[in-house]
């Protein structure tokens, strides 16, 4: 204690040193665990960066300048798009007055009705009458603020229709047009990326496959709507496939003189002629070829007459008590070949019946029948351009 007291500076500058050293030492530890997580974390985060930069959209300048570039070039694809649709975008659709609505449908039903009386199509029947899909129109008058897009539809459904027309169906089964909610007195509930609405109309037809290719080559064509078939259901008018029993064959009038004989049904009377049931040709025989005469003279008849032979085959034996005179020399005689076969004329042959007609025999069989096609087609309306975002411009 009595160097404390002599030294008391020193006593007090060495307690202070250890006090802050004490204190020094405790911050430290704490602050080291601090930094310790830290460093942890920068390591973490670096690791990281090093992953996101080896990735081909990290944000850097040259991939930003990328970006944009194909922003621009998205950008002018759009625009070409909504250009090429442009003829479908109809002008402002205005308001008509609903009376007036009331006849265009009725010129509509007019031009339709002559379309299909012209190609031998019938039209649905229809109890409150047929107007295209618009039947409700036929007892009340629309609401105005719904003729303008009314309107536009029944030009749809006027061309869609004229147009199957044309492709010669059989029939016009059913045609279904749902109201949109404007007819109401509602409002449509579009969002803010609907590029065009859609109006759906669902018809079933019946006919061949032909009317339904030419139909749906026709309205894809089509210069004033842009129809999109969204469903589209196809089936045989008979579900049973065509089996033996479906070709019946029809006899043909029977020839005079053959009513004991069985027609062949696949014989040449009956419209099916085969290559071995044509008629044979005959081969002109060949002429015959003259033989040359022996040069070598006749031997003269012996005196006696009993050595007489005949020089003909079928000759007789003259008698004994007649002397024969000595003839002269005589060539052999040529006998003459029987004629061939083929040269010999054969009887006439029986009349050959006409072949009729075997198509309907054919169409059962193959399954010729008509299809019943169901489609549900919607009529789409563009809406007017959006204005795209800009783009920004790339930094430097």
């Amino acid at each position: 204690m009595s160097w404390i007291k002599d030294n008391k500076f020193a006593a007090i500058l060495g307690g202070a040193t250890l006090l802050g050293a004490i204190v020094l030492l405790y911050i430290g530890l704490i602050y080291h665990g601090r930094y310790t997580k830290a460093l942890e974390s920068y390591h973490t985060a670096a690791d990281d960066v090093e992953v996101f930069e080896k990735t081909p959209l990290y944000p850097s300048l040259e991939n930003r300048a990328g970006k944009t570039k194909a922003l621009n070039e998205y950008r002018t694809a759009i625009r070409g798009m909504e250009s090429a649709f442009d003829k479908f975008r109809p002008k402002a659709l205005q308001n008509i007055a609903p009376q007036s609505f009331t006849d265009h449908a009725k010129s509509a039903k007019e031009e339709v009705v002559k379309a299909f009386e012209a190609s031998g199509a019938k039209l649905p029947d229809v109890p409150e009458g047929f107007l295209l899909g618009f039947e409700p129109y036929t007892k009340e008058l629309a609401r105005e603020e719904a003729t303008g897009l009314l309107d536009y539809q029944l030009g749809a459904t006027r061309e869609l229709l004229i147009t199957l027309a044309k492709a010669a169906p059989s029939q016009l089964q059913n045609l279904y047009r749902p109201k949109f909610p404007e007819e109401d007195g509602d409002k449509w509930q579009g969002s803010a990326t609907d590029a065009a609405r859609s109006f759906p109309i669902e018809l079933t037809f019946r006919g061949p496959e032909r009317s339904l290719r030419d139909f749906l080559s026709a309205i894809v064509k089509s210069p004033n709507y842009f129809f999109v078939v969204r469903t589209i259901r196809i089936m045989n008018e008979k579900s049973v496939a065509p089996n033996a029993k479906d070709a019946k064959f029809e006899a043909p009038p029977a020839a005079p003189g053959a009513a004991g004989k069985s027609a062949d049904p696949f014989g040449g009377a009956s419209g099916f002629v085969l290559p071995s049931d044509e008629p044979a040709v005959p081969t002109p025989a060949p002429a015959p070829t003259p033989s040359k005469p022996p040069t070598t003279p006749a031997k003269p008849f012996p005196a006696t007459p009993s050595s007489v032979k005949p020089a003909i085959p079928g000759a007789t034996k003259p008698s004994a008590t007649v002397p024969a005179a000595r003839p002269a020399a005589v060539a052999p005689t040529r006998v003459p070949a029987a004629a061939p076969a083929s040269a010999v004329p054969a009887k006439p042959a029986a009349a050959r019946v006409a072949p009729t007609d075997s198509s309907r025999i054919l169409n059962r069989v193959l399954g010729n029948e008509e299809l019943e096609v169901f489609l549900h087609i919607d009529v789409l309306e563009f809406l007017p351009v959006k204005a795209l975002p800009e783009v920004p411009k790339s930094q430097p």
